[in-house]
């Protein structure tokens, strides 16, 4: 037995599961969907059992409170590393102004066994958002505006961006590039009630010259749009996008028609009538989960101190240099 733990604390153990957590990483790397959090955390777990039993065995770690500091430090990396990728999510979502937001619009999900799925406690509302481009169409600061529920019913404002995250019960919701124009429409079908919703079209400027998309109407026949925005664009000096003020013009392509819509206008189609109410934009997402961030840099800043006090304790134990030679001369 005694045998079987001293392998285990060994550093050929500890080479043998860098090893695995090597191998692991190479099949979760940019976390494919289809990979699971096991072949982190396998190896995360045997290198901690590891690190303990080292603490607990060899005497050079337990009788240094300095080198004890550091392992107990990289202990507390290994472990919480561990359960990160167990609890952790990561996710995109497209949120149209005056829009809330709704868990089951997230695409791109990537989770961890143990996440506790508490999304359906988020309550927001997207804003307004505009980009500042520079020239040569380098993207600048993006600032995002989000009406978040308080805890007594009051929504409050929040400015969100690239390196700005909305934080909500330990969520962080981050801008990307992904963003977009998307035509509020409503379908008047003949004898139903009328339904009004959105057509996001391609992300804007990366597809500037294709602002194109189809929707099918309940009960009706695809229709087909093309967006014309004037946005103010200028490739050769400083701008700013803001769908405020953008105005466009709705082409729309059903059967043998094609007919341009401007903001309150409609058209009869076959099987009801179609009417633009105006244009609103979409703001792209990534969503990120982990609750052992702050945990972790606790315990990384644990380990630096105490390998920091060893070398320091290791440093003023050492003679210096010629100071035997001094002594001698004295």
């Amino acid at each position: 037995m005694n045998r079987a733990l001293r392998y285990l604390g060994s550093t050929r153990f500890t080479l043998l599961g860098m090893a695995a957590l090597a191998l692991g990483a190479a099949l979760s790397y940019d976390n494919p969907a289809g990979t699971p959090a096991w072949v982190l955390v396998v190896p995360l777990a045997a290198l901690a059992l590891n690190l303990l039993l080292a603490m607990c065995i060899n005497p050079r770690i337990h009788r240094q409170w300095g080198l004890l500091g550091f392992h107990l430090g990289l202990l507390g990396v290994v472990v919480l590393a561990a359960i990160g990728r167990l609890t952790y999510m990561e996710a995109h979502l497209e949120l149209v102004t005056g829009s809330a937001f709704d868990a089951g619009e997230l695409f791109d999900v990537r989770r961890g066994p143990w996440h506790d799925g508490g999304l359906q406690q988020l309550q927001f509302v997207q804003g307004p958002y505009t980009v500042d481009y520079r020239a040569g169409m380098v993207r600048g600061r993006t600032h995002s505006q989000v009406h978040v529920a308080g805890p007594h019913g009051q929504w409050q404002p929040q400015d969100v961006g690239d390196d700005r995250p909305l934080r909500v019960h330990g969520y962080r919701f981050y801008t990307t590039f992904n963003k977009g124009f998307a035509p509020v429409l409503t379908w008047m079908a003949d004898g139903r009630p009328a339904v009004t919703g959105t057509v996001n079209m391609p992300a804007y400027p990366l597809f500037d010259f294709r602002q194109q998309n189809s929707w099918t109407p309940p009960g009706g026949r695809a229709i087909r749009f093309w967006l014309k925005l004037d946005t103010g664009r200028d490739d050769q000096r400083a701008w700013r996008l803001d769908v405020r003020t953008v105005s466009s013009r709705l082409i729309v392509n059903s059967d043998e028609q094609r007919i341009e819509l401007l903001p309150g206008q409609q058209v009869r189609l076959d099987g009801g009538v179609l009417r633009y109410d105006r244009l609103a934009a979409w703001m792209g997402y990534k969503l990120f989960y982990d609750p052992t961030l702050h945990a972790l840099f606790a315990a990384a800043v644990f380990g630096i101190l105490g390998l920091f006090v060893h070398y320091w304790r290791t440093m003023f134990r050492q003679p210096l240099p010629g100071a035997d030679a001094g002594e001698h001369l004295q």
